[in-house]
């Protein structure tokens, strides 16, 4: 038993776990922000110019109400909330590329040399000048 409760501990413990549950508390919380934007500014903006409730439309099949205008306003809400998201996760991403430093490239190694005899460039792992014939050293 011991056993298991120290697994289960380095398993809790772990850092992938951990920012895992993070992420999931701030996606909670940064849905109400999502959702709050979307029913309190943006469905009323949008109801101002169209003046349209679709969530009241229905009809009647066999008796039973199918309450088609509440799944065209999910839809529509649904729409509002991703247009929403990705114009936050597309500034997110400008403003952290504006904050990246470029990097810089890294320096190749070289791969040629020059002849101390007579200057001209050679091959790095030359052992002899192809101009001058010199003998080199390493």
């Amino acid at each position: 038993m011991k056993s298991f409760i120290k697994e289960f501990k380095e398993f809790a413990m772990r850092g992938n776990v951990m920012d895992m549950a993070v992420g999931i508390i701030i996606g909670g919380a940064f849905t109400a922000i999502v959702t709050s934007m979307v029913d309190d500014i943006l469905s009323p903006f949008i109801g101002l110019f169209f003046r349209a409730d679709f969530s009241t439309l229905t009809f009647t099949l066999a008796g039973v109400p199918i309450a088609y205008g509440k799944f065209i306003m999910a839809v529509i809400n649904f729409l509002l909330v991703a247009l929403v998201l990705f114009m936050i996760i597309k500034a997110t991403n400008k403003a952290a590329g504006i904050a990246r430093k470029p990097k810089e490239p890294a320096e190749e190694e070289p791969t040629t040399k020059i002849c101390p005899y007579c200057k001209s460039e050679i091959a790095i792992d030359a052992t002899r000048c192809p101009n001058c014939t010199s003998q080199l050293e390493d």
